[in-house]
């Protein structure tokens, strides 16, 4: 793992290989409950470190006590989150895995999944665990407005736009459930480490 100094107080850790994933890292970090570190924020290969005080020798000694494998803890109990699975591009996804539509909302919420972290926008989580059949790529030209609680996929990633936006991922279904509140502490529904299952709504 590379180490990088960012700004004044922090340090930017990063990943080069699928078994020092981010997620991993970041947990490693966040268990180990250095009085250091104020924030750790995960990446798709990278964990910023908010830490006045903590020498890059230090960090690094720490580092070295990581051991790839296993399965981070659960941040929280699950999180369920009801869709209704009506999404334009529920078909296209069904086309790409070689399934029917039925079996698209089978694997989606038969999916154990897990917020590796979060970006794009406020509440904006991007969850591993989609099953390998529904990685399906982007759209090739986004839409220039996605609502509010679409449930979409992209990749090997899940996620809930949390607000109207941009976007350019598959979107398959929508819930009502609201991710971001900033009156909620945090507001942000989901967090890194947070598991995640998709139901379908009642």
């Amino acid at each position: 793992m590379r180490i990088l100094p960012v700004g004044l107080t922090g340090w930017l850790v990063e990943t080069e290989s699928p078994e020092e994933s981010p997620e991993k890292v970041y947990a490693y970090l966040r268990d180990r409950a250095l009085p250091e570190v104020a924030d750790l924020v995960p990446g798709a290969r990278t964990v910023l470190l908010d830490c006045a005080g903590l020498s890059e020798a230090a960090l690094r000694a720490v580092l070295d006590g990581f051991t790839p494998g296993g399965t981070p803890a659960a941040v929280g109990e699950i999180v369920e989150i009801p869709v209704r699975y009506d999404g334009p591009d529920l078909d296209d996804v069904a086309q790409y895995a070689g399934c029917t539509p039925d079996e698209v909302v089978a694997l989606h919420t038969g999916a154990d999944l897990r917020v590796a972290f979060c970006g794009f926008a406020p509440g904006f989580a991007y969850l591993t665990g989609v099953p390998e059949r529904l990685h399906v790529p982007r759209l090739s030209s986004p839409r220039t407005a996605v609502a509010a609680g679409s449930v979409a996929l992209a990749g090997g990633y899940a996620a809930v736009y949390p607000r109207r936006s941009p976007g350019g991922w598959r979107v398959v279904g929508h819930t009502s459930v609201r991710l971001w509140d900033e009156r909620r502490t945090p507001p942000a529904r989901l967090v890194p480490g947070t598991r995640v299952r998709f139901v379908v709504a009642s």
